[in-house]
């Protein structure tokens, strides 16, 4: 074996051996699947605030598009009383949309959504739904609807 390949393997078991639990800080990265359906990343700013940015396409319509969307966070942990943690989430922010024929579109989105997150692992899952008021270049309202998972690094 080689010496890279040692030290690789010794370093994802090392990393796999380490109890992480909770998801209420760090950089999460992930996936969404939906409207749009892309790449989400999460960073936590404190207890209660984080900020998210996604890098997604829109396959809706006869515009696809690439659709890039960034929120402000806010989280409340304790509305669902339960053995699993429930978070429930909401915020607002910007979506920028770049369609393949020029139609590029400005628009601010609100946004709710619930999250689970995993007692043994550095995950969440979550489900949102995201209201977007186009701006530019008319007047149009929206839905972004996904569900998607994140692991998070510390």
């Amino acid at each position: 074996m080689s010496k890279k390949v040692f030290i690789i393997l010794s370093s994802l078991f090392i990393l796999c051996s380490i109890k992480i639990t909770g998801q209420e800080k760090g950089t999460g990265i992930g996936l969404i699947i939906g409207e749009p359906t892309g790449l989400i990343g999460k960073y936590w700013l404190n207890e209660i605030n984080a900020v998210d940015l996604a890098l997604a396409y829109s396959f809706v319509g006869k515009n696809s598009s690439v659709s890039i969307h960034s929120d402000y966070l806010y989280h409340k942990f304790d509305i669902f009383p339960s053995e699993e943690k429930f978070v429930l989430y909401y915020g607002f922010g910007v979506r920028i949309r770049f369609v393949n024929n020029d139609k590029n579109s400005l628009g601010a989105r609100g946004l709710a959504g619930l999250s689970w997150f995993n007692k043994e692992y550095p995950i969440d899952i979550f489900l949102e739904a995201a209201p977007v008021f186009t701006l530019l270049p008319s007047t149009a309202l929206n839905l972004d609807l996904s569900i998607g998972a994140r692991y998070f690094f510390r």
